[in-house]
């Protein structure tokens, strides 16, 4: 019951229906799921140790505002984790590993093109295409073989500020085959140069990023002025 109740607060928090700074209801949430608050409480205390939510004294729990700090902090956990699995995928991905990865970095590409030439990318399209980005991210991580690795890279919920991207200023648009030319280069047996290109991968709009979440720094700061 506790995971019922985190796949859905998850979801809806990646889908925008709680947006930063929306208040989560532990009674609502056990009405709505027919079940007593104590799974609820759990998935809220996994989603809060992920980032995702947080309790605030005299206020209850929150979808989580970023703070400048976080996204940076972000960006640097996932450069470190995969450009960690990149090295292992070009050391030790078998032939086949490669090849799925090849496939599903076109599949990913043709359905970012798909939906920068649509008139208007639907909210499902958007969830979609961000569950296959995690799922390529998340199957190269598989690849290298190496379980602890993976498990950080889900469990710090490393993709989490491109999902938020999407949701708050709409599709953004990539470079063309960007993943066909990274999954290029992680098949090419240098660890070096993939390590290189996943560093170059993970940091690109970085800064971008970080100005058009300032409005949000600003509450974010507000509300700890307010509660100090």
């Amino acid at each position: 019951m506790a995971q019922q109740a985190y796949d859905l607060i998850r979801e809806r928090i990646l889908r925008g229906q709680l947006p930063f700074g929306a208040s989560i209801s532990r009674r609502q949430l056990s009405e709505e799921l027919g079940m007593s608050t104590l799974p609820i409480s759990e998935a809220l205390q996994r989603l809060q140790m992920e980032a995702l939510v947080e309790t605030v004294p005299r206020v209850g729990t929150l979808v989580r505002i970023p703070t400048a700090q976080d996204v940076r902090g972000f960006y640097v956990v996932r450069e470190a984790l995969e450009s960690q699995a990149a090295r292992l995928f070009a050391e030790r991905a078998t032939p086949a590993d490669r090849e799925e990865l090849l496939r599903a970095a076109d599949q990913l590409d043709a359905a970012y093109q798909a939906c920068s030439e649509s008139s208007g990318a639907t909210e499902q399209q958007l969830f979609d295409l961000r569950d296959l980005h995690m799922r390529f991210h998340l199957r190269l991580a598989e690849c290298s073989q190496c379980p602890f690795l993976y498990e950080a890279i889900e469990k710090n919920q490393i993709l989490i500020f491109n999902w938020f991207f999407d949701r708050l200023f709409g599709y953004p648009g990539l470079p063309a085959d960007w993943h066909s030319a990274l999954a290029h280069v992680l098949t090419q047996n240098s660890p070096e140069e993939a390590d290189r290109a996943m560093r170059r991968h993970v940091s690109w709009r970085m800064e971008e990023l970080l100005v058009r979440l300032e409005p949000y720094f600003s509450l974010s700061g507000q509300r700890l002025a307010k509660e100090g």
